[in-house]
């Protein structure tokens, strides 16, 4: 629970800063987005690197792995000498990987969040205006709930189908039919109180949220863009089944590999500019 409370926080925090920063996605061509926010992406964690590790012993333990390869270039019909350099050269390796152990965990968090952000923007895109899509609502445990749940009309959508409900397994499921472009919410009335998720409607880029989540950890951080339902909700989950993004550089399965490649080719590009040992 304390996990999930702080990540709440963290969600929030992103929401209001990189989320806003991340506006400027929708003026410009997905390719072009990726590859500047991968090139940033790169060059800051470079620099997050120099800061947080200790640069002069990595920069002495890649002169003595240097040399040892000389040695064993130098004396390789020497068996005794030659395999005393290749378990110096594994040592040395342990010791290269140990000191970037300090920077890595200083950069988890924030690359996290930052890609949970990310992936609001490219991991699927908005329905299509006449487009249709399953709702899928999750209860508590409670069947009464899901009997009980009716979604509620709006402009931006019309009912196409159902629901099913499913109370032995605390779910119900709708499909929808996008009516108006734009970001909407789709309302569920439950007695006299009203339950919400986001809607995204339109044939550009804008962010998506796949799942209003429960309250627990590996949900807040694949879906970030939504407030949790506390865990006494009658409700735990309200999910869309957003249709695959695709592209060669920022679909559904590409994206991450698009950002992933720029960024370690602007950092590899950066390091002599910047100084950096790693």
């Amino acid at each position: 629970m304390m996990l999930s409370n702080i990540l709440s926080l963290l969600n929030t925090l992103a929401n209001n800063t990189v989320g806003l920063l991340l506006e400027a996605i929708a003026y410009v061509p997905g390719w072009l987005s990726v590859g500047v926010i991968g090139a940033i992406t790169g060059v800051l964690m470079l620099l997050a690197f120099k800061y947080t590790s200790h640069q002069s012993a990595i920069r002495h333990t890649r002169n003595q792995i240097k040399a040892n390869l000389l040695g064993l270039s130098l004396f390789k019909d020497d068996l005794a000498i030659g395999l005393g350099m290749q378990v110096n050269l594994l040592k040395l390796a342990g010791m290269l990987l140990a000191l970037s152990v300090v920077p890595m965990l200083v950069m988890i968090v924030p690359t996290c969040l930052l890609l949970s952000q990310l992936a609001l923007w490219y991991q699927a895109r908005p329905l299509y205006a006449g487009e249709t899509a399953i709702v899928t609502v999750q209860g508590a445990a409670n069947p009464a709930v899901i009997e009980q749940l009716q979604l509620s009309d709006s402009s931006a959508y019309r009912l196409a189908k159902g629901p099913v409900r499913v109370p032995e397994q605390q779910m119900a499921c709708w499909e929808i039919e996008a009516v108006e472009p734009g970001r909407h919410e789709l309302k569920f009335a439950l007695g006299e109180d009203q339950i919400a998720k986001e809607l995204a409607i339109g044939d550009g880029l804008m962010p998506v949220s796949l799942t209003r989540p429960a309250s627990d950890w590996t949900d807040l951080l694949l879906h970030p863009r939504e407030a949790p339902f506390s865990a006494d909700s009658p409700v735990q989950s309200i999910a869309i089944d957003y249709p695959e993004r695709s592209s060669w550089t920022y679909g559904t399965h590409t994206w991450l590999i698009a950002w992933f490649l720029v960024s370690m080719l602007a950092a590899f590009a950066a390091k002599p500019l910047l100084n950096v040992n790693i």
